[in-house]
């Protein structure tokens, strides 16, 4: 039984990754700051594994006590969410972005090294493509420009763990590049909830749903696809929370010729925005409002992913459906808006 230190455990994916991991018998613990999470998150995964995960709520950008808390615990590996990820604000606070996502990404590959922990695995991003020339996307498609300073960071971070790779032969790599992740436990006790304004088009549409939303905005009606609408990626939650564990498992046993490996997680199927806005109004029998709007600036065209390399390398492949996914998101909203979560 490997001891997992994940980062950002108490955010959406990182919680329901603590899920699956506990499941499949490893021992974890969770660091997060709660700047945009909330420890509650916690609860809900004991009443669904049994187990309650202990958080220290450490920002990753604070080495000395990323140090402290490593001293204390014989970790195996690392996975690391803990970062900003809201594209729009990257445009307009680049900085911030950069400063956050690089030093704790330094500050982790860091205590890696001092303490030996050998398996680490990146939770990166489609963003990382740019704005690809050939769909759906491949493990091996180039870097293209970063359409914002979210995008930038992840590509660094990628370039950060290369290096670290050729100077550890030692240690393992996963750079998990995935595309939009969305949808609920199962359960109906976890999901995304996002504090402060939501910025995902998924809960921003069980929001409007549920009430807390007049109406929403469609970003760009005026693109070259099937409805004008973006194209994204929409990769159920817990399919991506599998992915990860299995990745673990892939770097652990990985032979040394080959310690960094990089997989696209998606669906291989392109959703456009009004598309999956159909999807929700199909399953939960509501009609939303919103209205079309202009284009936003680091908005990518259209990106979804071709996950061969996952399915023959881990064993994984995605088994939920638009449809599914906003079934479980509409769930997960009505009960957090019930017990007053939101």
């Amino acid at each position: 039984m490997d001891k997992v230190l994940v980062t950002g455990g108490c955010g959406y994916i990182g919680s329901h990754t603590l899920v699956d991991l506990i499941e499949s018998g490893h021992q974890v613990v969770s660091v997060d700051n709660l700047i945009n999470s909330a420890d509650h998150v916690l609860k809900a995964i004991e009443k669904i594994t049994g187990v309650l995960v202990e958080n220290h709520r450490i920002d990753v950008c604070d080495l000395a006590s990323l140090q402290d808390l490593c001293a204390q615990h014989d970790f195996d590996g690392i996975i690391h969410f803990a970062a900003l990820k809201n594209v729009g604000e990257s445009v307009s606070e680049p900085l911030l972005y950069h400063r956050n996502n690089l030093v704790g990404m330094m500050n982790l590959l860091e205590v890696q090294k001092q303490f030996g922990i050998r398996n680490f695995i990146f939770s990166s991003s489609c963003t990382v493509y740019g704005n690809p020339s050939t769909l759906p996307v491949t493990e091996e498609a180039p870097f293209m420009p970063a359409e914002s300073p979210y995008g930038r960071t992840k590509q660094i971070c990628e370039g950060l763990i290369e290096d670290m790779s050729t100077a550890h032969p030692d240690f393992r790599y996963v750079n998990l590049r995935y595309f939009n992740p969305a949808g609920a436990h199962p359960s109906g006790l976890m999901g995304e909830s996002p504090e402060g304004t939501a910025m995902n088009l998924v809960p921003i549409i069980t929001e409007t749903a549920i009430g807390k939303r007049t109406s929403f905005s469609v970003f760009g009606t005026d693109y070259d696809t099937r409805d004008g609408s973006c194209i994204r990626d929409y990769i159920y939650v817990m399919d991506l929370a599998r992915a990860h564990t299995l990745s673990y498992v892939h770097a652990s046993r990985s032979p040394l010729a080959k310690n960094l490996d990089a997989f696209n997680l998606g669906t291989g199927r392109g959703t456009t925005v009004l598309e999956a806005i159909a999807a929700f109004e199909e399953v939960s029998g509501i009609k939303l409002t919103y209205e079309k709007s202009g284009r936003r600036s680091g908005d990518v065209v259209s990106i979804y992913a071709n996950y061969d390399k996952a399915k023959e390398l881990l064993g994984w492949q995605p088994g939920s459906s638009i449809e599914e996914i906003m079934r479980t998101a509409w769930q997960w909203e009505k009960n957090r808006s019930q017990v007053g979560t939101a």
